[in-house]
């Protein structure tokens, strides 16, 4: 999810160097939702201490 943030923080920083304001926005939108999400998600499974899958 981090990866995909970074990618639409990309598209938006070379839509926005190439004078595609609306892309840009929406982009940058994009990336900040997805950025925030991950970081709640993180929060999340450090609370309730999520290890994976491994052994018991």
């Amino acid at each position: 999810m981090l990866g995909w943030a970074v990618v639409f923080l990309i598209i938006a920083i070379v839509a926005a160097v190439l004078g595609f304001g609306g892309i840009a926005a929406a982009s940058a939108g994009i990336a900040k939702f997805l950025f925030f999400l991950f970081l709640v998600i993180c929060v999340i499974f450090f609370i309730f201490g999520w290890q994976g899958r491994g052994a018991p």
